[in-house]
């Protein structure tokens, strides 16, 4: 998930507007044409996260929930964005991968309202690979840019697979995320303009780091086909976006957030 969020559309709209819902034919022919087990979820929740990229504040916001998970070709959800597997080796796996990535909206920026532009949001694709070291681990990363030019994003990840405690399933990911320049500014940059109405120096940022995650996953079944999805994230920004005047006057550069959904597996 993106380090910037907005509220949410249905999911229909959330799909169609990414440019992900011409995947679904694809979706229906592949799994028509495997025996390999497929997950089939989707539900509704909730989730606290930051008001904005930075911000100290935080607010709720209603999520839809979708995991669709074809082994060796096709993963595509809500949280985690678009991956389709163009290699489908037994370790190595990569190809095609797609994301929405939130912006920002006046609503939430508190006392940063008419002083800094509201973000709009951007579809971003690239490709991924990943490296499953054994059942348990993997490691892997994506590199993407905005499909309408705003920047380029690489992020690199590690997930452990916890031991089941009865019936409960979890799960680690740590990962850390870099930007170029013209993504840093989009997100941490001020203009001179933007400055003198703030009081603050203008920043410029370069390319380089700018996030790391600790995220605990948690599924807890209630049924044979239904739970409740949990993830608890723990994120630090870095770099010339943790150096930003809006992080340090105006933000925090550590970024919480959680969610809760309800969800119906198929």
């Amino acid at each position: 998930m993106s380090p910037a969020h907005r509220p949410r559309p249905s999911l229909p709209r959330l799909l169609a507007s990414t440019g992900l819902l011409a995947f679904l034919p694809w979706t229906t022919a592949c799994l028509a044409d495997t025996d390999a087990p497929t997950t089939l979820a989707a539900g509704i929740g909730i989730e606290h996260l930051p008001s904005w990229a930075g911000a100290r504040t935080s607010r709720y916001q209603p999520i839809p929930y979708i995991d669709i998970e074809i082994p060796d070709r096709l993963d595509l959800s809500t949280q985690d964005g678009l991956q389709v597997d163009l290699i489908g080796g037994r370790a190595l796996h990569g190809g095609i991968y797609g994301d929405y990535q939130w912006g920002r909206e006046s609503d939430d920026l508190g006392v940063l309202r008419h002083r800094i532009a509201p973000l709009s949001p951007r579809l971003t694709l690239g490709g991924y690979l990943e490296w499953q070291l054994d059942t348990q681990i993997d490691v892997g990363g994506d590199l993407s840019h905005d499909t309408r030019g705003a920047g380029a994003y690489l992020k690199l990840y590690a997930e452990w697979d916890l031991p089941s405690v009865g019936l409960l399933q979890h799960s680690l990911q740590l990962s850390w995320q870099a930007m170029n320049a013209p993504a840093m500014n989009r997100f941490f940059g001020i203009s001179p303009d933007q400055a003198g109405a703030l009081n603050v120096r203008p920043w410029q940022p370069g390319a380089g780091s700018q996030f790391a995650t600790l995220e605990y996953d948690l599924f807890v079944p209630t049924s044979k086909h239904t739970g409740f999805a949990a993830a608890l994230i723990y994120g630090r920004l870095l770099g010339d976006a943790g150096d930003s005047p809006l992080v340090t006057r105006f933000g925090s550069r550590t970024q919480l957030s959680e969610s809760l959904a309800f969800v119906y597996h198929l």
